[in-house]
């Protein structure tokens, strides 16, 4: 009877070691593709923050202005090396705003673009000075004083 119960021991040891390899495999699966998800949505939600710099920034220099200021396309500084744009502005007709788009590539090969309309500036004055006529103090209407 003795003899018996080792042949099983021995059963029971292998099927214990096989079952802790697959175990395992799924975990370090599973690490590996939480990794490269969690990169990929690093690298969309710097995408869509250097898509939203593009542009706020023609947006701030004025849709007509931007091109003889800025390049229209070119690879982003240190630390967004591996990232590089590309800016298409096509002009509306009278009283129809122009059509922007920004595109930003990444050196993996994902593409990220946003596409806008962006009325030009009216009147003489290129960039009007947008600072409020009066100061404003925060303190006193936080605590509800009159200024």
């Amino acid at each position: 009877m003795v003899t018996s119960r080792r042949g099983f021991a021995l059963v029971d040891a292998i099927v214990a070691g096989i079952l802790l390899a697959i175990g395992l495999a799924a975990i370090i699966s599973l690490g590996s593709r939480a990794l490269s998800l969690q990169q990929r949505g690093e690298r969309e939600v710097i995408a869509a923050s250097l898509l939203d710099e593009l542009l706020s920034t023609v947006l701030a220099e004025g849709v007509e202005e931007y091109p003889q200021l800025h390049p229209m396309s070119g690879r982003f500084e240190d630390p967004f090396a591996d990232f590089e744009f590309e800016l298409s502005i096509d002009e509306g007709s009278a009283g129809v705003p122009f059509q922007v788009l920004a595109i930003v590539r990444h050196e993996s090969g994902e593409t990220y673009l946003c596409e806008t309309m962006i009325a030009p500036r009216l009147g003489e004055e290129p960039n009007p000075p947008r600072a409020p006529l009066e100061p404003i103090d925060r303190d006193a209407e936080l605590l509800g004083e009159e200024p």
